[in-house]
């Protein structure tokens, strides 16, 4: 068979798939870290380019709003055309996008850049955990999952580092050839194995599951060819998608529900807003005079630092504790600088005790790196059963986009009216609404196949588990 012929590892195969995905997600982390670089020097008085206070903010904020047309183009392009095709576009978007921000005389550009660069985005964030999902093993799943979070974390450091030295064009033209390295290498990956079995291409399947993990996960493989041709049989006779009937299956609405909440949980914790308005909020919470750009690259280099680590982490430690406990952590700690900068406020500190904000935002960005950004992914390439993984994710993606935009629209609003303490604190209140539901909706997901996680969420282990507790009890009767 395939698997046993002499080449390339299947862990190095996916490790290939999951470095093509990544150099896209790495332009795409630079997309969010761009204004932190660009409107500073627009602002420089050298500039060739005018841009007003209202300009930033829609420069800053502009992509998110057109996330959500990406996340719409997304589920008919990946089921239609499939994994791969989308991941060229997605690509192609994001190479046009930055090829013309490089070259933009104008504001007006640069927007449309944006904006372009928005949809490859939001066309990637659905994709990007079903990609690496479908196309890992188990157990390597959950730490090539958690990669997307380094890469994010890697593409607003190497913005930031770089246009901390060369011109925000030069920048945009260097972030270019990322997407464009990322085209090249999705033409050497075959299609997923999952898309392929979803149309009934089972041959076709075989071959690309057998190129990615070679013949030694039999196992997997039928099981999840024998759940589609199960599924075909018992719902020949039914419409395509019935989405009144979906919605009261527990295994659409369910895993719906939870990644609503955790990417809100996300972007909350100070994800996006920490990368665009970096150097004001560490103004704000430490001291006006503080060095605000060594105290950035510090924030980013930890982020970076951390996200590795959890890679290795995620393989050590179940799902629901990394989750829970994290992010309860980060809550805390966002709390805590609410209220130490409220304290500051009312004249309670006679002076400013810097380490205590450094150790604070030192403990929220490590819990943000290694809890919610990292198990976000991991999570949402886990969670959502076959049929409706395209759907069910452009749909709880969908607040990601919102509340990206929100975020990044209203943080300077917010901030001018009740101060970075009542902004603090309101983010806090909102982080504790979303652990309570992620209580309630997340399972265990550690080392479990894709076609389990789908099992468990439609109560099939629940009642394999009773039918074996049931078997037991007759041969203890029977010996009585």
């Amino acid at each position: 068979m395939a698997g046993n012929k002499p080449g390339v590892s299947p862990f190095l195969k996916q490790c290939f798939v999951t470095l093509a995905v990544g150099m896209n997600l790495i332009a795409h982390g630079c997309v969010t870290g761009f204004p932190a670089i660009l409107l500073p020097q627009l602002h420089h008085p050298d500039s060739t380019i005018v841009s007003s206070k209202t300009t930033d903010s829609w420069i800053a904020s502009v992509f998110a709003i057109t996330l959500l047309i990406g996340n719409f183009l997304t589920p008919g392009i990946m089921d239609r055309f499939g994994r791969k095709i989308a991941h060229y576009i997605v690509s192609a978007l994001s190479v046009i996008a930055w090829f013309m921000t490089s070259l933009a005389g104008n504001v007006e550009v640069i927007i449309v850049g944006r904006i372009i660069g928005g949809i490859s985005f939001g066309m990637m964030l659905p994709l990007r955990s079903i990609l690496i999902g479908e196309y890992s093993s188990p157990k390597y799943r959950g730490s090539f999952l958690s990669i997307i979070s380094v890469t994010l974390s890697l593409g607003m450091f190497y913005v930031h580092l770089l246009g901390s030295v060369l011109s925000w064009s030069k920048t945009a033209l260097i972030v270019f050839f990322l997407p464009l390295s990322s085209f090249i290498m999705t033409y050497f990956i075959p299609e997923s194995p999952s898309y392929l079995v979803l149309r009934g291409r089972y041959d076709d399947c075989r071959k690309a599951f057998r190129w990615l993990r070679s013949d030694i996960e039999e196992e997997e493989l039928e099981n999840m060819i024998r759940a589609k041709i199960e599924f075909n049989q018992t719902t020949k006779h039914k419409k395509k998608f019935d989405l009144l009937g979906n919605i009261r299956k527990q295994e659409f609405y369910k895993p719906i529900l939870l990644m609503m909440h955790m990417h809100a949980i996300t972007q909350i914790c100070g994800a996006p807003v920490t990368a665009t308005f970096t150097t004001t909020i560490i103004e704000l919470i430490v001291n006006p005079n503080v060095n605000a750009e060594a105290w950035m690259v510090f924030l980013d280099i930890e982020r970076i630092l951390v996200s590795i680590l959890a890679i290795f982490v995620v393989n050590k430690i179940k799902r629901r504790t990394m989750v829970l406990t994290t992010t309860a952590i980060c809550t805390a700690s966002i709390f805590g600088i609410a209220c130490y900068v409220y304290a500051k406020t009312l004249g309670l500190l006679t002076h400013d005790i810097l380490w205590i904000p450094a150790v604070l935002m030192f403990i929220q960005f490590f819990t943000m790196a290694i809890g919610p950004m990292s198990m976000t992914f991991i999570i949402a390439g886990e969670v959502f059963p076959l049929r409706y993984r395209s759907i069910g994710g452009t749909i709880s993606f969908i607040s990601t986009s919102a509340n990206i935009f929100w975020l990044l629209k209203t943080f300077p609003v917010l901030v001018a009216s009740i101060g970075i303490s009542g902004t603090y604190l309101l983010y806090a209140i909102l982080m504790v609404y979303c652990l309570i539901v992620i209580w309630f909706l997340l399972p265990e997901t550690k080392d479990k196949t894709l076609q389990e996680i789908e099992d468990e969420y439609r109560g099939k282990m629940i009642i394999k588990d009773e039918e074996e507790i049931y078997r037991l009890k007759n041969v203890d009767n029977e010996k009585s």
